[in-house]
């Protein structure tokens, strides 16, 4: 817009100097041709002005809209929230995360995903209507404005509608893909006078919350979760120099022959003791580890002690679990059969256990990655079977070498029909398929003489063995091995 108005006021210039000059370029009176230059001049100086201004509002319209979505984006976010929020207003916002978008990417392209956020969008526009504004901030997630009486009400109205929407498959051309939404909300009365960047980083640490409570959810900001933050925070801290410092042990709890009741293998446990003599159960910080990414290190050194730790115990099956985090890593493989190799630890002797949400999680990626661990000669278990979402058609498409039966199912199979009718059927399927079946958690001989009858290959529980360190199994296992052959002698 300026190019065009230097060079005509450049002429314009000159030809008023030249006129002042007394310079006569043509037959016209000079009063005459200053007149007519400065007419021109000034409807020049006119319609670029305009022109110019209407481009100036179309690209300050640009920068607070996102190109894919058409949505408003982050920065219309935070002046509409500034421009809308009178003294006293209440004000709430809304952090809609995407479950599982990764996953579209991964699986049909970033054209099929650009898609799924689109019609994202146009379903957020939807059901916000005129009561409230919908953004898009980037990636998969998206934000929901409300400023106004009741506005933290009629936002959490508007979320439940959200999530109920996105449970329901997404048809994209062909397909019909389905997603979900965990949302977190944070609102201000006005009085505590929180920025808009404040609400959302509280509705971003409220979003986590819904994905840590099962996804699929809305969850409203609590100052205590700032309190859980910071304490995962240190305590991330803590790990990462635990881990330097080798403060973590293997503890290995023996599973038994359910018929003889001698010792045919041993589940490798995760100890962590600090240096003041505390000690961290791995319920409370292994989810941290998982969260921060620290679980695959964590996991390696397991898997590595483990197999150095089982090496001479000969004809025993070792088994090591492995978090869903670890087998998403698409190096995991890799490293498995790195540690295979430096420990010389027979591979037919190792089995993994994984747990159902390794499956619904990822599913395909799951796949691939059992099927390279499987090449190594590699058995694979699944762990804590009846408490979760795995189904028969889980069951057939992952061929598992063993079903491990959940201390609940055994349990409530003790005292309820309709368990032990579940228990049974479990059992059942997994003979069908030819898997092996473990009972965990058997802590009475009336529980062991009820997974005994339903056909359970081996038992593991407090009632035989609690979780050792590794030299006490040696001494377990030599003292067996020691009465079998006593026995071989006087039998002899």
């Amino acid at each position: 817009m300026f190019a065009p108005l230097i060079v005509l006021s450049g002429l314009f210039g000159a030809f008023a100097a030249l006129f002042a000059m007394g310079t006569r370029l043509s037959s016209l009176p000079g009063i005459a041709i200053v007149a007519a230059g400065v007419v021109c001049y000034a409807a020049a100086v006119a319609l670029l002005g305009r022109f110019g201004l209407m481009h100036v509002a179309k690209l300050e319209g640009l920068s607070r809209t996102d190109s894919l979505s058409g949505l408003p984006n982050r920065r219309a976010l935070h002046e509409d929230a500034a421009r809308l929020a009178d003294p006293g207003a209440e004000v709430a916002l809304a952090l809609v995360d995407l479950d599982g978008f990764k996953l579209v990417n991964d699986h049909y392209g970033h054209v099929v995903g650009d898609m799924v956020l689109r019609e994202c969008a146009a379903v957020l526009t939807e059901i916000c209507g005129d009561e409230a504004r919908p953004y898009r901030l980037g990636g998969d997630e998206f934000a929901i404005l409300k400023v106004g009486p009741l506005a933290a009400t009629i936002l959490e109205g508007i979320c439940r509608s959200v999530i109920d929407r996105l449970n329901s498959p997404i048809p994209i051309e062909d397909r019909r893909i389905t997603l979900g939404a965990s949302i977190g909300l944070a609102r201000s009365a006005g009085s505590e006078g929180l920025t808009s960047s404040e609400l959302l980083r509280r509705a971003d640490v409220a979003m986590y919350a819904s994905k840590r409570g099962g996804k699929m959810r809305c969850t409203w900001f609590k100052d205590t979760f700032d309190q859980s933050r910071a304490a995962a925070q240190i305590l991330d801290g803590e790990l990462r120099s635990a881990l330097a410092k080798g403060e973590f042990a293997v503890a290995y709890q023996p599973l038994v022959d359910a018929r003889t009741g001698v010792i045919v293998a041993v589940e490798s446990l995760v100890r962590w003791e600090r240096p003041d003599g505390k000690k961290i159960g791995p319920n409370v910080f292994i989810p941290v580890a998982e969260e921060s990414g620290l679980i695959n290190a964590i996991g390696l050194w397991v898997l590595d002690r483990s197999c150095r730790d089982a090496l001479g115990w000969d004809g025993i099956k070792l088994s090591v679990n492995i978090s869903a985090a670890q087998l998403r890593n698409p190096e995991f493989p890799i490293q498995l059969g790195q540690i295979l190799e430096d420990t010389g630890f027979p591979p037919e002797r190792l089995e993994l256990e994984i747990t159902e949400t390794c499956l619904v999680i990822d599913p395909a990626v799951a796949e691939r990655s059992l099927k390279l661990i499987r090449e190594f000669g590699v058995d694979v278990a699944l762990d804590d079977f009846g408490t979760g979402y795995a189904s028969i058609g889980f069951l057939r498409q992952f061929r598992f070498e063993k079903l491990k039966l959940d201390r609940s199912l055994v349990v409530d199979a003790q005292r309820d029909n309709g368990s032990r009718a579940m228990m049974m059927s479990s059992i059942s399927v997994a003979r069908a398929m030819d898997m092996g079946v473990t009972a965990e958690g058997v802590e009475t001989e009336a529980q062991a003489d009820l997974v005994r009858a339903a056909g359970c290959d081996q038992i593991q529980g407090w009632l035989y063995f609690k979780a050792m360190p590794a030299d006490e199994v040696s001494a377990r296992l030599n003292e067996a091995a020691q009465g079998k052959s006593r026995a071989a002698t006087r039998a002899a």
